[in-house]
């Protein structure tokens, strides 16, 4: 996986993303410095001097804004109104991240075979191959990447007291950056998914 730069990415989305404090597995509480700026922040403001082609694209790059920053209440309203595999799998990641697993299911078997999917199951397995125990271990062998496995991963870190487990803290933020980046990538260039 590329190093992940925010700063190629626009001024305003770096701004956005620079110094951002790492996510936490559970919701952790909002990054309440940023809550103004996201406030007056359009899908069409974070991508200033370019042609938005595909408006549902540019929406999930917004509602991943709010989720970077845990401002889970104001993503999933964002996410609500995404219909597509893409919007499905940024819904997902929410309720994971707020602890309702079931639910993230839900929305992960609405999101189907994603296209980050392999990208991501290749840098899970790299990371995963860096840690120790039976959950990495299996993480390390896994062919593709298993949202639902990870679901269950988080939940029980979260579960055991242990929400900022080091190893799957650094699967879920190359899951936000992959995803991320490919939803830029169709919002200004219209790679629909």
């Amino acid at each position: 996986m590329a190093k992940f730069d925010p700063h190629e990415l626009g001024p305003v989305i770096a701004g956005i993303l620079s110094g951002a404090p790492p996510m936490p597995l559970d919701a952790g509480a909002p990054n309440s410095q940023m809550a103004d700026r996201l406030r007056g922040l359009t899908a069409d403001g974070l991508f200033p001097g370019q042609t938005i082609n595909d408006p549902d694209m540019a929406a999930a790059c917004l509602a991943a804004m709010w989720l970077r920053h845990g401002f889970l209440d104001d993503a999933h309203t964002l996410c609500q109104a995404i219909h597509t595999p893409t919007g499905s799998y940024w819904h997902g990641i929410m309720h994971r991240r707020e602890g309702d697993y079931s639910n993230a299911k839900y929305w992960f078997r609405r999101v189907g075979d994603h296209p980050v999917f392999a990208t991501l199951g290749a840098a899970a397995r790299d990371i995963a191959a860096l840690g120790d125990g039976p959950a990495a271990r299996t993480m390390a062998a896994q062919d593709a990447w298993d949202p639902f496995y990870f679901i269950d991963m988080c939940e029980i870190a979260v579960g055991a007291g242990k929400p900022d487990d080091l190893l799957w803290r650094q699967v879920q933020r190359a899951e936000w950056e992959i995803l991320f980046t490919f939803c830029r990538s169709g919002a200004i260039r219209g790679d629909r998914s």
